[in-house]
């Protein structure tokens, strides 16, 4: 099955070049705050994911019934639903990207294309805290998804885990070396 440009577009544009992390710098706040260990980084991108593409086929679905004046609490309403089935409800539903997707792709865009940008745009995020997540666990304590990966010679040797990873301000620091080498 040959997909068109377009469907090409919205499904794969937010693995890169249009990342809503890296490149519309939305989804920030939960970048620093799941990151710290790669265990929760996945749950979280796997539930925004599908929080984002079943918002935007809710949304799509009833678009041209959703009066202007309260679209925005329509929208609130339909992701505060979605948000129930999450583990971070309260990050899920401050997401920037659920609403940002909503008002820019859903209110304007067939349910079929609307499922495609908010799995898209889910897996862009996700890949970024995934990344970002990766290298705090790894560089902060030594371990990823919780087994032990640099060995204990390193440590015998003079390793020391760099207990600054584990800090928030990390994760943004992170995020702009991410950035930096996406844009050069």
């Amino acid at each position: 099955m040959k997909l068109s440009d377009k469907t090409r577009e919205v499904l794969l544009g937010p693995l890169s070049a249009n990342n809503p992390v890296i490149v519309q710098i939305l989804g920030i706040c939960s970048a620093l705050a799941v990151t710290v260990q790669l265990k929760p980084a996945l749950v979280m991108g796997i539930a925004v994911t599908i929080i984002v593409a079943m918002s935007n086929v809710v949304i799509s679905l009833i678009r041209n019934t959703i009066p202007m004046r309260i679209r925005i609490i329509v929208q609130l309403v339909v992701v505060a639903a979605s948000v129930q089935l999450s583990v971070y409800t309260g990050l899920s539903i401050t997401n920037c990207i659920l609403m940002g997707r909503l008002e820019a792709f859903a209110m304007s865009n067939s349910v079929g294309d609307s499922l495609l940008d908010g799995l898209g745009n889910g897996v862009g995020y996700a890949i970024i805290l995934i990344i970002v997540a990766f290298f705090r666990e790894l560089l902060g304590s030594g371990s990823l998804l919780g087994f032990q990966v640099i060995p204990q010679w390193c440590y015998a040797h003079g390793y020391v885990n760099n207990g600054m990873m584990m800090m928030p301000a990390m994760a943004l620091i992170l995020v702009g070396c991410i950035i930096w080498v996406h844009r050069s």
